[in-house]
């Protein structure tokens, strides 16, 4: 008689580990916090400016029966990475998990009116300068104990091109990211494992308030007709950060629906 396959309830389970989710208390940040927690991970949330909506999305994870915690840091500031890492192994380390989505939003907030070079300026504070000292030093304290896996997010058309400021401005931002990802994951392998995912059109605040013309252009560029959804990208997270991907490592993953342009 063959021999049954095991169901694998436990798939991509993250029961054990600990770590943080930067940027997660809304969108994409806050959906990984939600699938970590429920794949059993204790996180730490990290909130930029919103304490209420921190301290709100942490009692919601304790509720799961997981450890939740949360701590705010404004990525602008210049030492702010380097602080970040400190007080979050301070808090909850050693982590297993460093999830970096913190970016900054310039289109549904005053910051959309600056100028140019005001926005080129606060992408390079948050989206790179943060991103990478933050990494880089996690990495090492990963090292220096037991391993652990880092996950970026870029952008998918960043290596393609957009059309106006805005692609512009984001290509740049998150080609730099992307391909410190790939690099950072050969400096620092075989104990730590680095992956970034780019998602496409994905709903978050912007998505949801657009207008007819770009709900229309989304279907348009999307093969699977849909915009993607914040937990489309937790479910691919949780997944990169569990041992079932323990042979990725340096990998620019687009999650985007199949968009090739």
């Amino acid at each position: 008689m063959a021999q049954k396959i095991p169901f694998l309830s436990d798939f991509a389970s993250l029961q054990g580990k600990r770590g943080i989710v930067v940027g997660g208390t809304s969108g994409i940040g806050r959906a990984i916090v939600q699938e970590v927690a429920r794949a059993g991970a204790d996180v730490l949330i990290h909130g930029g400016h919103r304490e209420d909506a921190a301290q709100k999305l942490t009692k919601e994870i304790q509720q799961t029966g997981v450890m939740a915690d949360y701590l705010m840091a404004d990525l602008q500031a210049p030492d702010s990475a380097h602080q970040l890492v400190d007080r979050a192994w301070d808090r909850f380390g050693p982590l297993d998990f460093w999830v970096h989505n913190a970016g900054a939003d310039l289109l549904t907030t005053p910051e959309a009116r600056a100028s140019y070079q005001q926005k080129l300026q606060i992408l390079l504070d948050v989206d790179v300068r943060a991103a990478i000292l933050a990494t880089k030093q996690a990495a090492q304290r990963m090292i220096d104990s037991h391993g652990g896996s880092l996950l970026l997010i870029g952008w998918d058309q960043a290596d393609r091109g957009m059309e106006g400021d805005s692609g512009e401005l984001f290509a740049a931002a998150k080609n730099a990211l992307m391909g410190f990802a790939r690099s950072l994951a050969v400096s620092v392998a075989p104990k730590v494992r680095v992956n970034c995912i780019a998602p496409g059109w994905i709903r978050t605040a912007w998505g949801e308030k657009t207008s007819e013309v770009w709900q229309q252009r989304v279907l348009r560029e999307t093969p699977l007709a849909r915009w993607g959804l914040p937990e489309d990208i937790a479910k691919l997270a949780r997944f990169l950060l569990s041992d079932e991907a323990s042979y990725l490592t340096g990998q620019v993953i687009n999650a985007n629906g199949g968009a090739i342009r």
